[in-house]
């Protein structure tokens, strides 16, 4: 089919239409979704009033920070209890878990794209595990694992150490990961089964800390594995949200060069697509947005691993499409997960990461039962 005089044909629109369709449909899911979680908890608070305090809340603080006075017809409609809950607490834990959603998502996509595996993803390539290893040595060697009770809830003593531990064990994984891939010019199965191996050592060596802990530093080892949104705080949201957004964009600015990988490298390579670099850079990108979130948050599994692949059976394998589809889905997944965690066994929250594990491996059992192949 030819275009005549720059007009694209109809065919090629419908197609595209359904795609974006798909993907606004996500949005408007995850908007809906953003204020059912917020009005869930210990105190419920019904949606429309969660819905009130945002646009209020919004409307003030750009007032504020436009140093103008507009109108705010909303003002005094919510209670000051209800709007401190919605504004200091489970907003920004919500916003993180859309934040965290899309990035281990993306990073799943851009890792699958670069490595050419369906397996690829954070969790394959050891850094989760490598993250884990760097909070148990906090506990366990700098003293970072004193546990206090708070009846229902238990918190490390000194998360910032502990943070900043796991962001650096799970930055060296990244970095061996790459400098293995620069010096041997390896293939992308030998990419995973390097992950693979660092995941196995970097286990090994929290089971050998764990092993010679005593309990109270056992328990605050056990506790950090488990992926929780609820750690996150207006001062942390930034640090996760930024880079995460910048390299969702740079993926998808990308989203031709994928495309052309995903045909081979020699067709990549005769399009003028610089395939190492592009490896490279996405390699270093995913690897690092997966270290901040899991540093920040906690291990959280299945995200990026699941969300491409469901993605992939609705909207294709176009990147275009792809990209901006599966951060979407990962932030619906992830969000909603939070919310049943928090519910389901109320007043007890349950972590994330547990949700995600019990839905994600079933789903991820049944695309492979199905028999999911690459187009």
């Amino acid at each position: 089919m030819h275009l005549a005089d720059g007009e694209v044909p109809q065919e090629y629109l419908h197609y595209t239409g359904r795609k974006i369709s798909a993907i606004l449909g996500g949005v408007i899911l995850l908007i809906l979704l953003l204020i059912l979680s917020i009005s869930v908890g210990a105190v419920w608070i019904p949606p429309t009033e969660v819905a009130t305090a945002l646009v209020s809340g919004l409307i003030e603080r750009v007032s504020g920070l436009l140093n103008l006075s507009f109108p705010n017809p909303l003002a005094g409609q919510v209670t000051q209890m209800n709007d401190s809950i919605i504004w200091n607490i489970r907003l920004p834990q919500a916003l993180a878990g859309i934040a965290a959603g899309l990035g281990l998502s993306v990073a799943g996509v851009a890792m699958q794209s670069i490595l050419r595996n369906p397996l690829g993803s954070p969790y394959t390539l050891g850094i989760s595990n490598a993250a884990a290893f760097g909070a148990a040595f906090s506990v366990m060697i700098l003293g970072a694992g004193t546990m206090q009770s708070t009846g229902t809830s238990v918190n490390i003593s000194n998360p910032y150490l502990t943070t900043i531990s796991a962001f650096a064990f799970a930055l060296l994984a990244t970095l061996v990961i790459l400098a293995i891939s620069k010096m041997r010019r390896t293939s992308p199965e030998v990419m995973v089964l390097a992950g693979v191996a660092l995941g196995s050592l970097f286990t090994a060596g929290t089971m050998f800390l764990q092993y010679f802990a005593d309990d109270n530093q056992l328990a605050a080892m056990v506790f950090w594995t488990f992926g929780d949104l609820g750690r996150a705080s207006w001062n942390e949201l930034p640090i996760i949200a930024i880079p995460v957004i910048l390299a969702a964009v740079y993926f998808y600015f990308n989203s031709w060069n994928y495309n052309a990988i995903d045909a081979g490298d020699e067709t990549a390579k005769g399009l003028g697509v610089n395939v190492e670099r592009i490896r490279l850079v996405g390699m270093l990108l995913a690897s690092m947005v997966t270290a901040i979130v899991v540093a920040f948050l906690g291990v959280i599994g299945f995200v990026g691993l699941v969300c491409p692949h469901m993605v992939r059976r609705v909207i294709g394998d176009d990147h275009r499409f792809l990209i901006p589809g599966a951060c979407v889905a990962g932030a619906v997944l992830l969000l909603a997960a939070d919310t049943v965690a928090r519910v389901m066994l109320a007043p007890h929250i349950l972590p994330v990461a547990i949700l995600t594990a019990f839905m994600g491996a079933p789903v991820f059992l049944y695309l492979l039962v199905r028999g999911y192949a690459r187009c």
